[in-house]
């Protein structure tokens, strides 16, 4: 499910992005996009909040699993270490 991309569509701000990542890390695997979105302490609309999701997916910080819930996938740890190998560049 991907926000439109009509010019009335509207652009999270970074601060709003960070929420709803650190929401998700938090409820990781156990919550739908929908109770994310009502667990958040600050309220954010819907399509600003499908931009923001499409955007963890789209770098890979998050994933959707069968059952629609959203894990946090994102490991700095293994980054770090895979970043120091010569075969990979990053």
């Amino acid at each position: 499910m991907q926000a439109s991309k009509s010019p009335f569509t509207r652009s999270p701000t970074l601060d709003t992005v960070l929420m709803i990542e650190r929401a998700i890390e938090k409820h990781s695997g156990k919550f739908s996009r929908r109770e994310i979105w009502k667990s958040l302490p600050r309220k954010v609309m819907w399509q600003t909040y499908l931009v923001a999701i499409d955007y963890l997916e789209s770098i890979n910080k998050i994933a959707v699993d069968r059952e629609g819930r959203l894990a946090y996938i994102w490991n700095p740890g293994l980054a770090k270490k895979l970043a120091k190998r010569q075969e990979i560049k990053l």
